[in-house]
């Protein structure tokens, strides 16, 4: 299952030369991810943590094909491209919504960690596996 997250692009967003700012895109595949986990996994990350786990990235890949511009309309679509036994490997797709072009291409590896003792499980948590199988 995809979930797809509109964004628009702010001057902040920006850098010297009116392009979006390589970093910004980080931010938004950050959201993107969040918003999959909660809406799509139904995951409250926030109760992830207090329960002991959270799933920082520990990989990351961006293809940077065109940038994208001052007020331009984005769509970011999310999507789980492999659960392993111990990590997400998420697969993002930045494009803009009038042209359907592509800005980005990412794909994100997170795993899950134990916040007592800061080592990574072995496996995904139970609720993490089932909520990823249910969309995939």
């Amino acid at each position: 299952m995809k979930h797809t997250d509109e964004i628009r692009v702010y001057y902040a967003d920006t850098d010297a030369y009116g392009v979006v700012w390589h970093g910004a895109y980080l931010r938004w595949l950050e959201a993107g991810r969040i918003e999959f986990t909660d809406k799509v996994m139904g995951i409250d990350l926030k109760k992830l943590q207090e329960n002991g786990c959270v799933l920082p990235v520990v990989e990351l890949n961006i293809k940077y094909k065109v940038s994208a511009k001052l007020d331009d309309n984005l769509l970011l679509d999310t999507e789980i491209e492999q659960l392993r036994p111990s990590a997400i490997v998420f697969k993002q797709t930045l494009k803009n919504k009038e042209t359907g072009i592509v800005n980005i291409i990412a794909t994100v590896t997170c795993v899950a960690v134990d916040t007592k003792t800061n080592k990574m499980f072995r496996r995904l948590p139970e609720c993490i596996i089932k909520n990823c199988r249910k969309d995939t």
